[in-house]
């Protein structure tokens, strides 16, 4: 079964870029109801299997889908990001985002309206595109609709109202720029890092 991620900080140590309020009921309700549901749609795929019994089968694999990628979306976006401290992208993985991008700037550009014209609940991801070798920026929908087969997620931000409507209401442009100032670099240059031998990069 699966279990709730440890914060790396305290729950106001992001401020006053995310605030305390926020993130406590971002983690502490709605992200553990990630939890609890991908769990208990789990435990009912084991009974199916286990009584051969599949004529729920489209609602659970649908649920757990989206439950899921929501367990592991939001877990990324805890830890990509950190109290107010200078990290930067690794040398490795800027030349990447120079090489796809054009510049740093421009993918800061593309990310921040990438992140801005996200419709209704969803998410804006910088993703290793193992296919076509390059990184890319991709919109998703919902926690599950709109990817490409294969991504690989290293940067994320939660564009669902829950993120970010107690402290910025609906300027969606506020929280994007506040953003930019608790990205925790090492821990994307971690996973870039990861893949980087895989893929040979």
């Amino acid at each position: 079964m699966l279990k709730k991620i440890e914060l790396p900080y305290s729950l106001n140590a992001l401020e006053p870029y995310y605030s305390k309020e926020t993130l406590d009921i971002h983690y502490n309700k709605l992200y553990e109801g990630y939890i609890n549901n991908t769990n208990d749609t789990l435990e009912k795929l084991e009974i199916a299997r286990a009584t051969n019994d599949f004529q729920n089968i489209k609602c659970l694999e649908k649920n757990l889908s989206f439950f899921g990628s929501g367990v592991i979306l939001h877990e990324l976006f805890f830890l990509n990001m950190i109290l107010y401290m200078p990290t930067n992208p690794s040398k490795s993985l800027m030349d990447q985002i120079e090489k796809d991008f054009g510049g740093f700037i421009n993918f800061k550009n593309q990310f921040s309206q990438s992140s801005l014209n996200v419709e209704a609940s969803g998410w804006n991801l910088l993703v290793w595109v193992p296919n076509f070798k390059k990184l890319e920026i991709l919109q998703c929908e919902k926690h599950q609709n709109l990817t490409l087969w294969g991504c690989i997620p290293l940067l994320v931000l939660d564009m669902w109202e829950h993120s970010y409507f107690l402290q910025y209401k609906s300027n969606r442009q506020d929280y994007i720029n506040a953003f930019w100032n608790i990205v925790n670099w090492d821990e994307v240059n971690k996973r870039w890092d990861e893949i980087c031998p895989i893929y040979k990069v």
